[in-house]
């Protein structure tokens, strides 16, 4: 069971001597991820393991204010500009820290992911919401072909599962998601490819075959990635799926997905749904990169909203810009007909030709939005979007200033990292 300790500022210092510090030096840049792009999880962690009441919740922001061997430390904080009027009759909520434990204490930062992800669950849980799964799945590739410029096309296939009954199912992989991604096994294709080299070479003699060093030659220099589920549905007694991989460079992704064979198995290690329950209503606008593209197609093709979103589309290359051109809509205005193709919404094209990362592009992309909204007035009332690291960061505080949008309407996804 989870131990939640409440603590107000008066008293932290007290209290944090009871926990063990981890000395790490990149302690402060896992808070500062952390508090920047899940404080929908550190919600949830405060309303499943701490007596705050919804209402209350519904005051507060919260952030990280340090990690130790033992658990995390919660802080209540004022939600936004728009609340700082309640805040002296709420004063009482804010700068409580709250400490939830792990389920078994870390020695090593390398430790967190894992009893984070446990935390996560045990909230996503309680509070009846998909969640991180750590589970293996295997599929065969069919094909592969380019659908624009730089994106590749990997057809994927899985047998169906069978339930008590015989009927087939299509449970182990999300039919009706956007944004589902799964993190990848590079390895397990190097390494396959290895055995069989080794297996069909009669040339070489056994002496000869991969050793134990080898091996680690052929280790990619990444050894998994997150790819995102473009699209998936039931074929007959198989389940098949698109992912589209976008290639830049020499990179270990994109080496991986070009050398794919048909007939060839790939491996996942983990998967977990994407957050976009926010987009339901109102008028959206969803910012993407090649990165994310996928996400937004399939978005569209389940709208769920009355509403057409605009898509802020930023590539490198125009040539991937006809990303969008087959992608249908689906309306949420008549949601019980068949009638629901629709192919109102809007795409704003931003050709950077370089590549999409850093706070210039963030200025760039708040640049041509607000351009674009001035010369079509529209209410902006949610934001999706997934970029780059350092360009969502930058991004961020600029929409909620243009939009006036507090910021759980505003969410900006790190998809990558410019290394």
């Amino acid at each position: 069971m989870t131990n939640l300790l409440l603590a107000t500022t008066e008293n932290t210092d007290n209290q944090n001597s009871q926990y063990t510090p981890l000395n790490d030096p990149e302690i402060a840049g896992v808070v500062a991820h952390i508090n920047e792009e899940h404080l929908d999880e550190l919600l949830g962690f405060l309303s499943v393991f701490t007596s705050l009441s919804t209402a209350e919740l519904d005051l507060v922001d919260a952030q990280i204010t340090d990690i130790y061997a033992e658990g995390i430390a919660i802080q209540t904080c004022p939600k936004g500009v728009e609340n700082q009027s309640t805040a002296a009759q709420n004063s009482s909520l804010y700068n409580q820290t709250f400490f939830i434990a792990f389920a078994a204490p870390i020695s090593q930062l390398d430790d967190l992911q894992a009893q984070y992800i446990l935390l996560k669950q045990r909230a996503d849980k309680k509070l009846g919401k998909k969640t991180i799964k750590l589970t293996k799945q295997v599929f065969e590739v069919q094909n592969s072909y380019r659908i624009s410029k730089n994106m590749l096309r990997l057809e994927l296939s899985m047998p169906s599962l069978s339930d008590v009954e015989g009927a087939k199912s299509s449970t182990s992989v999300p039919t009706n998601e956007a944004g589902y991604a799964y993190l990848f096994d590079l390895e397990h294709n190097a390494m396959t490819n290895a055995l069989i080299t080794d297996s069909t070479d009669g040339n070489k003699a056994g002496d000869y075959k991969t050793n134990d060093s080898e091996k680690e030659n052929v280790r990619p220099a990444r050894p998994h990635c997150y790819y995102t589920l473009r699209k998936a549905w039931q074929a007959d007694d198989e389940i098949r799926a698109w992912v589209d991989v976008f290639l830049h460079g020499d990179t270990p992704g994109g080496n991986w997905a070009t050398a794919l064979q048909a007939g060839e198995t790939v491996v996942t290690k983990r998967e977990f749904p994407e957050k976009v329950e926010h987009l339901r209503d109102g008028q959206a606008v969803l910012i993407v990169d090649e990165t994310s593209m996928p996400t937004a197609a399939r978005l569209l093709e389940l709208w769920n909203n009355p509403t057409p979103p605009l898509v802020v589309c930023v590539t490198q290359d125009a040539g991937d810009q006809s990303y969008f051109d087959n992608v249908k809509m689906r309306s949420g205005l008549d949601c019980d007909t068949e009638s629901r193709e629709d192919n109102h919404f809007t795409v704003l094209p931003i050709v950077t030709n370089q590549p999409n990362s850093g706070a210039e592009l963030a200025t760039l992309i708040d640049s041509k939005l607000g351009d674009y909204l001035t010369e079509n007035p529209l209410q902006i009332d949610k934001v999706w979007g997934a970029l780059e690291a350092n360009t969502a960061k930058a991004l961020r505080p600029l929409l909620k200033d243009r939009l006036g949008l507090s910021r759980i309407d505003v969410v900006v996804k790190v998809y990558w990292r410019h290394d």
